[in-house]
């Protein structure tokens, strides 16, 4: 049976997947990264800046302007990525909860309502959308957080999902991160992307949304080779964790 896509879901975030340095969650073969940072656990909005550095061993370079974000309507709560969970700090993600994903997060996919022929020049792999294709949000099912081609499925087992193609201007492009992936963990939250805003001031269910042509410059930066990752914190948080994650400094914060 063919599938799309990336199946989302992850394990325990008390376990990484990938060799990191001393106690940072960020794999040794990471050169990319995204940071998305808010003013607390409820904000609704936030800035993103995205980094690169040679190796584990060298610094991380700032290589983007600020780029202003949205999130989910609750705000943040922990994400099951690469870092380990003090759940005194922020509350877990559940499905339908309203908050975005905290935490390290592998990125995959791009995917939009360009055909994969018409797609030039991308360094990730590509998800084209169609009518057929779905992101399950259904607890119950076992196609739970996985991104399906409808008629691929011999047996529908889901009562809800996202008809992504008929997501007009918010699903017409966006990146695929990897929360709550490598296993499925059925309600631990599903479907989060970063994807396209349609206006500046609008929230989320618990993706983040951006500029589209912002983002589409983003889209095409990413490189799988660089092992691009997403950080997504409060910015108390962000100072907590800047040195034993080893995440950028100095970086100045809005």
């Amino acid at each position: 049976m063919r599938k799309y896509f990336i199946i989302l879901i992850s394990l325990s975030t008390s376990i990484c997947f990938a060799q990191t340095w001393n106690n940072s969650p960020i794999p040794n073969t990471s050169k990319q990264m995204v940071l998305v940072l808010t003013d607390s656990i409820t904000s609704t909005n936030g800035e993103l800046v995205y980094f690169e550095r040679q190796n584990d061993k060298s610094s991380w370079k700032k290589i983007s302007s600020t780029i202003p974000i949205v999130l989910g309507r609750n705000g943040l709560g922990w994400g099951r990525g690469l870092n380990s969970i003090d759940s005194l700090k922020l509350p877990m993600k559940t499905e339908g909860d309203g908050r975005s994903p905290a935490g390290v997060f592998e990125l995959g996919a791009a995917f939009g309502y360009v055909s994969a022929n018409e797609i030039k020049g991308l360094k990730i792999p590509y998800i084209p959308i169609t009518e057929m294709v779905e992101c399950i949000d259904d607890i119950k099912s076992s196609y739970y957080n996985q991104i399906v081609a409808r008629d691929d499925i011999k047996e529908v087992d889901w009562q809800s999902s996202e008809k992504m193609f008929f997501a007009e201007i918010w699903y017409q492009q966006g990146i695929v991160i990897e929360q709550n992936t490598n296993p499925i963990i059925n309600g631990s939250g599903s479907c989060i992307f970063l994807h396209n805003w349609s206006q500046p001031n609008e929230i989320t269910a618990g993706c983040t949304e951006m500029e589209p042509e912002k983002l589409k410059e983003l889209i095409y930066w990413l490189d799988s080779s660089s092992n691009p990752i997403l950080i997504q914190l409060t910015k108390q948080l962000f100072n907590e964790y800047q040195n034993p994650w080893q995440l950028p400094i100095p970086i100045d914060i809005p």
